[in-house]
């Protein structure tokens, strides 16, 4: 009975991850087909081996083709997807750790900080020489690092213990002031007021691969750190007293947590703006369709994470086209009656 249980447990993991994987496959195809000039699935499959495999041909590939995948579409996919897949695996493990599925990469201040960094850069018209375009992500980077690390310290000279609810507020209290910074820093703006608040509002829009090369490293240190912790989140969505009491330092994973999803939405925000609700949304989806452990639960947001926000950027250069609306718009479309919901469901287990 035990075997066949097991067995049966192995078997609905395998086949949410081929699920997941597989609506990734097809958002991400479905990103590089659909645009003003269409591609078909088999073109975008034989570019990109010829890419990956010198030995193959393209000789009967249209060159137009080939420059579309390659240059606009491929890029700005891959972009949106890592995007989507650090916000998700950030908000899926502050949830964990915060016990509250309401919570997201957000709640503690670092896009706050980011957005500031990056608001900064474009206020001030800041450069750094050897960087060139790479100013403004790095500036938005290095103020996600001050950002958790002010909240961290702040929030241990109120409390040596750290409590989630204090980190909570702490975050709240820095959101709301950077927010007020970059309200005023906006208010200020002349000519720049479109491009501030258009990057703000969130896009994957003509970045290319010098983007991706920025958050690649990013999301693979926060990633791998979230991972290796999925245990002991495990362990702590209980509550911390009782992770402490079988064993799990509390206070280290705590912070290996919280800087590695910081170090995730710091980088997503840096190349891409402020796009929220995918570290509300996607978490607490894959963790109704496939369960809370997170063992599971962080890989599969990831390729949740991933699809979703490949098919929100799809959307929102599509559905008005040729305008294109900032992919912040779709995804708060979509988030804002979901976290609506969850808020209403919450409630309705408190008073049931």
């Amino acid at each position: 009975m035990q075997k066949q249980y097991i067995r049966t447990y192995l078997n609905n993991k395998f086949l949410a991850y081929i699920t997941a994987a597989a609506f990734l496959l097809c958002a991400a195809l479905l990103g590089i087909s659909i645009g003003t000039v269409s591609v078909s699935p088999i073109t975008i499959i034989k570019v990109i081996a010829a890419e990956l495999l010198p030995f193959i041909s393209l000789e009967n590939t249209d060159t137009m083709h080939s420059n579309i995948i390659m240059n606009i579409r491929l890029p700005r996919v891959l972009l949106a997807g890592l995007v989507g897949a650090s916000l998700a695996i950030a908000g899926a493990a502050f949830q964990g750790l915060l016990r509250n599925p309401l919570a997201d990469p957000y709640t503690i201040g670092v896009s706050s900080g980011a957005s500031l960094g990056a608001v900064l850069t474009l206020f001030l018209g800041l450069s750094i020489p050897f960087a060139g375009m790479f100013t403004l992500p790095l500036f938005s980077i290095l103020f996600s690092f001050l950002t958790i690390f002010a909240v961290l310290l702040f929030a241990r000279n109120i409390e040596r213990s750290m409590k989630v609810e204090t980190i909570i507020l702490t975050g709240i209290i820095f959101s709301s002031f950077l927010g007020a910074l970059i309200s005023l820093m906006i208010a200020l703006t002349g000519e720049e007021l479109r491009q501030i608040i258009g990057w703000l509002l969130g896009s994957v829009s003509m970045r290319g691969w010098a983007y991706i090369k920025i958050i690649i490293p990013f999301f693979g240190i926060g990633a791998i750190l979230l991972l290796v912790n999925s245990k002991e989140l495990n362990a702590m969505s209980f509550g911390e007293e009782k992770a402490q009491h079988i064993g799990v330092d509390v206070q280290k994973r705590k912070m290996m947590i919280l800087i590695a999803g910081s170090i995730l939405t710091g980088a997503a925000v840096a190349v891409s703006g402020t796009i929220g609700f995918v570290g509300l949304v996607i978490p607490h989806l894959t963790r109704l369709l496939w369960g809370p452990d997170h063992r599971h639960l962080l890989p599969l947001s990831i390729l949740m994470g991933a699809g979703f926000l490949i098919i929100a950027d799809l959307v929102s250069r599509t559905i008005i086209a040729p305008t294109e609306l900032p992919i912040g718009v779709i995804t708060a479309i979509i988030g804002a009656p979901a976290f609506a919901f969850i808020l209403m469901k919450r409630r309705t287990e408190r008073s049931g």
